[in-house]
């Protein structure tokens, strides 16, 4: 799990500031310019949906699109206090299969009384193929957010980026120059009722047939007055190990229409027609802004499994649950 120890216990105590020294969190100072900012408009609704996660649109720095996750009640081991965390997370088709990108950067949460970013610096991850997500960061108690007049204001709460160096090991042994730009920011809507839910089944009368392509697609579908497809890679793409990699993808002539992008929680499952024990995996919230889901998704062994009921005969049947939470759009 993630390095909480080293960089939480969080910007507040209950009563005071906890020092810097102590516990390794600090003030950036007024100067410090993030590469991507990312406002949290409505966090009581966020937590309200009950996902673990949410994920934000890319952002492009130096070559490479990158995500930020915010993990709202991340808990380290053996730890009772839920931490408000964050991750960075590069594009998987911004990678170069054999490459491993050595990233340096900084996590932050906007200090609104201080007027500067406060957060953990100079974490550092290699990324890879096989390695997309950063340690977890952890910024500040998710109960001394919710009480703070500094972090949260007007249900609002602003996350950032900075990205400092990028050495990548490959047959060049390449440094990436940082190119400074200003800073990218978007902004993250959740609504608190009225959330938008659609189901879709995907029954496959001809698996074995489909089995011998690389890549297909179901017919597309209607939630939210917007058109979506499960993307299949019946023997896995390339990024997965022997696994069938099943995704969620928005249809690309409607995307183009979108005034901000739908914020969404997704649910795809294999089911299993003989005991009734679907295979199944839940997104955190997503910017739909293109596909998302799971290399891995099921192991080809299990999947094939006569046991499991996931392929009877030639039939192989996949359902989506999508729920659409809000929008996002750039500030």
């Amino acid at each position: 799990m993630g390095n909480c120890r080293s960089s939480s216990r969080a910007l507040l105590g209950k009563t005071h500031v906890v020092p810097d020294s102590e516990w390794g969190i600090q003030d950036f100072g007024k100067t410090h310019v993030p590469v991507f900012e990312w406002r949290i408009q409505d966090f009581s609704s966020l937590l309200k949906t009950g996902a673990k996660s949410t994920i934000s649109g890319a952002f492009h720095c130096s070559g490479y699109n990158w995500f930020l996750q915010v993990i709202p009640m991340h808990k380290e081991a053996g730890a009772g206090t839920p931490y408000v965390a964050l991750r960075l997370m590069p594009s998987q088709l911004s990678l170069v299969p054999g490459h491993t990108v050595h990233a340096v950067f900084e996590l932050s949460i906007y200090n609104h009384t201080k007027g500067m970013y406060c957060g953990c610096k100079a974490a550092t991850y290699n990324f890879d193929f096989k390695n997309t997500y950063s340690k977890e960061h952890c910024l500040i108690p998710l109960q001394e957010l919710l009480k703070s007049s500094a972090f949260l204001v007007d249900d609002s709460c602003v996350f950032a980026v900075e990205i400092l160096k990028i050495d990548v090991s490959s047959p060049e042994k390449k440094a990436v120059v940082i190119q400074k730009k200003a800073t990218i920011v978007q902004n993250l809507f959740v609504q608190n009722k009225g959330f938008v839910k659609g189901t879709y089944t995907w029954t496959m009368n001809n698996f074995p047939e489909l089995d011998l392509k690389h890549f297909v697609r179901s017919p597309t579908f209607e939630v939210g007055g917007q058109k979506w497809y499960i993307g299949m890679y019946p023997r896995g793409d390339k990024y997965s190990t022997d696994c069938l990699s099943l995704y969620l993808h928005l249809d690309a002539s409607d995307e183009h229409q979108l005034e901000s992008k739908k914020v969404a929680v997704m649910t795809l499952s294999i089911l299993d027609q003989t005991n009734g024990k679907h295979f199944t995996r839940t997104s955190g919230l997503w910017v739909c802004g293109q596909g998302w889901g799971w290399p891995n998704f099921l192991g080809l062994k299990k999947l094939k499994d006569p046991s499991g009921g996931y392929v009877v005969g030639s039939s192989c049947v996949v359902k989506a649950d999508l729920t659409i939470v809000g929008s996002s759009n750039d500030g």
